[in-house]
């Protein structure tokens, strides 16, 4: 039977080259490629008598943007709303983090500190210098740590239903507040009900869907099952990990009725972060606030990069 998830493929790439990015797969060392969605106009030409694209990346001619997603789908089905919006006036680059989409690594690590250092390669590779970060849930730990370890590369951040780091009690006491045993319980669902409670956990308006999309979703977008369930384990922390200093600013930006990852733990996070950072709340959104309230969503993230001092011209 047809999936009716994975037909739609061809279409979205489409329409994504319409919007202003295209695919690219980078290896960042053996065994390890990251796959990406870069804007257009920086994809190499093959040259018309080898037909072979040459090895210098065409370096981004306006500002960047790095879209990170979360842990239940792949770059493009997360930030599919978003890219149209700021790619007239952004470089928007959407990496598939490892294990996601077309990414794989052979390596062992499942940390975040090593996905950002993979994607800090892959970046570097295309060309890119200088960026605004914008991360979702676990894409947000990854940017927390990319911003932590490169700081001469990360500008700025937005950051949405995400955390510096999941600790031991702020595990627990999220997945039983949630009515979960684990992460992987809630996450990594392997039925249409699990997917369904996910869902529902996720949003403020409950979506509808028929069970077959359901179920086409999850043979498509829940690959790699055993490496995730690694990645969530990689996530925990012990409890009494000091909090980096970061220069950039921060924009705490947040679904009002998010369950997973309550307003409330954003206030907290400004308070840790210090001046730098702001909260701003979305109404009538869950914790796929991108999704829910997809142009007040742009709207906010463009706000925010607005206000930020401009940068040199990009050395071509």
């Amino acid at each position: 039977m047809v999936n009716l998830v994975a037909i739609q493929q061809p279409l979205i790439n489409f329409l994504m080259k319409l919007a202003g990015v295209q695919t690219q797969k980078v290896e960042i060392e053996p065994g390890t490629y990251m796959n990406f969605w870069v804007p257009n106009e920086t994809i190499q030409k093959p040259n018309k008598k080898t037909k072979q694209a040459t090895t210098n990346p065409i370096k981004p001619n306006k500002p960047v943007v790095v879209l990170i997603h979360g842990f239940a789908a792949e770059g493009i089905a997360t930030w599919q709303f978003q890219i149209g919006g700021l790619s007239k006036k952004y470089s928007v680059y959407v990496p598939d983090l490892l294990f996601f989409g077309g990414s794989f690594s052979d390596s062992s690590d499942r940390s975040p500190r090593f996905q950002a250092e993979c994607l800090v390669t892959a970046l570097r590779k295309l060309g890119v210098e200088k960026c605004v970060l914008v991360g979702f849930s676990y894409g947000g730990m990854v940017a927390f740590k990319m911003a932590e370890l490169y700081p001469e590369m990360v500008k700025a951040m937005v950051i949405s239903g995400s955390i510096l780091a999941m600790t031991d009690s702020l595990t627990q006491e999220t997945m039983k507040e949630l009515g979960f045993s684990s992460s992987s319980e809630l996450l990594l669902p392997d039925s249409v009900k699990g997917l369904k409670t996910l869902l529902s956990v996720a949003t403020h308006k409950k979506l509808w869907f028929p069970d077959r999309l359901h179920k086409d979703y999850l043979e498509v977008m829940f690959n790699n099952r055993k490496e995730r369930a690694e990645l969530l384990e990689g996530l925990i922390v012990s409890n009494k990990e000091d909090i980096p200093h970061f220069p950039q600013k921060i924009h705490l930006l947040w679904g009002e009725n998010d369950q997973i990852f309550k307003m409330e733990l954003a206030q907290n996070m400004k308070q840790q972060l210090g001046e730098n950072t702001t909260v701003e709340g979305i109404s009538k959104a869950g914790h796929l606030v991108h999704i829910e309230r997809p142009c007040v969503y742009t709207r906010c993230i463009k706000k925010f990069l607005d206000s930020l001092p401009a940068e040199d011209e990009p050395k071509k």
